[in-house]
């Protein structure tokens, strides 16, 4: 049985694995949507049971959700919601990236920012925002690989920025610092414990 779930009518690119936690929270993150049409009986997403959503309505919607609701424009037909950029990729946020990388609490913005952001980015055109991703990604895996190998990496100053790890990071920084570890061990440097 094949636990990878494609969604044909949004293209082969938008995959989510049926059995991986993380794929599911990535899912389950609030993405701003705006109503393009009145929708009668769906006033529940808004807390209003019973009543109509109205042509305009802006609600914050699961990331799989808002999808589904989109692909109206790509069957040809009018499109039920217009999908806009979540606040963890807002404009503030890509020039504070732009400025330094490693200052920014990724964690506080999506705990799974790096996931979000592929998902969101296969839906929009953002090459400039791409480019800043990559760049943000780079220079933080470098000082994440630099307080992974530093037995002491973990304590003073560079705790804030290790709390502030999306999971993709925390996951990098555990790999990291179990490498390190078996090759200190390796190298007798280390006991086994």
């Amino acid at each position: 049985m094949n636990d990878i779930l494609t969604i044909g009518l949004l293209g082969e690119d938008f995959e989510m694995s049926y059995y991986d936690v993380d794929s599911i929270l990535t899912d389950a993150q609030k993405l701003p949507c705006t109503f393009e049409l009145e929708v009668p009986g769906l006033g529940i997403l808004e807390g209003n049971p019973g009543e109509n959503i109205k042509a305009g309505t802006r609600i914050d919607l699961p990331l799989w959700l808002g999808v589904m609701l989109s692909i109206g424009a790509r069957l040809g037909t009018s499109r039920l919601v217009t999908l806009d950029l979540p606040s963890a990729l807002s404009d503030r946020v890509v020039n504070a990236l732009k400025a330094d990388p490693r200052t920014v609490d990724l964690r506080s913005l999506a705990p799974h920012f790096y996931s979000l952001s592929e998902r969101v980015l296969d839906l929009f055109e953002e090459e400039e925002m791409v480019e800043v991703l990559i760049n943000t990604f780079k220079k933080r895996a470098a000082e994440i690989a630099d307080h992974a190998h530093n037995p002491k990496g973990a304590l003073g100053e560079g705790a804030d920025f290790l709390r502030g790890l999306d999971e993709t990071e925390r996951q990098l920084f555990r790999v990291a610092h179990d490498s390190a570890k078996e090759t200190r061990i390796w190298a007798g440097e280390a006991k086994k414990r």
